[in-house]
């Protein structure tokens, strides 16, 4: 009887133990929903929209707002540096970011890959293009606080396909306004 209440009483310590030491994680903030189809657009952004005169605009407008101006930057094949002819769009990123409405945005900047490679290589070949962005981006001006990354690999592909095409629209930098 004595053994039995033992057995009983080490059950109960091992799951109070387990259940206690279980920390719950940080959730990674989620990043408003784009409408940015990865093509190289225009280097100058567009407008910003009106807002009512006598009212405030709605947070969740200019986050939305603020993420529709950014471009997504494409980069070649296993690399990680910046192509020339993707230069216009971090330059208008980084005058979207100085605007005045987008001014005190926090952006996370997301790299992908296409689906070629290890997950483990794709991972840190996002990692390193996300960086990428981001270090051009601080360099003309924006503060390096209002910048983070996040390395989506192969995870997470813009284009469904198995052909160049596809893979060219999946190897990007993404910009996203974010919550902080």
């Amino acid at each position: 009887m004595k053994a039995r209440g033992l057995l009983i009483f080490l059950m109960i310590f091992t799951l109070a133990f387990v259940f206690a030491g279980c920390k719950k994680k940080e959730p990674i903030p989620e990043p408003m929903p784009s409408q940015n189809p990865p093509v190289t657009m225009p280097p100058e952004p567009a407008p910003m929209n009106e807002q009512p005169t006598g009212g405030e605009p709605n947070t969740a407008d200019i986050f939305e707002e603020c993420t529709r101006q950014l471009q997504p930057v494409f980069f070649d094949y296993n690399k990680s540096d910046v192509r020339e002819d993707q230069a216009a769009a971090l330059q208008n990123n980084a005058r979207v970011l100085k605007a005045s409405q987008c001014g005190t945005v926090t952006v996370l900047i997301e790299g992908h890959c296409d689906e070629r490679g290890t997950d483990e290589y794709n991972l840190a070949l996002g990692e390193r293009r996300a960086d990428t962005a981001k270090d051009y981006l601080v360099n003309l001006g924006i503060p390096e606080n209002r910048l983070s990354t996040l390395s989506y690999g192969e995870s997470r592909p813009f284009a469904q396909g198995h052909d160049e095409t596809a893979w060219q629209q999946n190897r990007r930098a993404h910009f996203v306004a974010v919550r902080k």
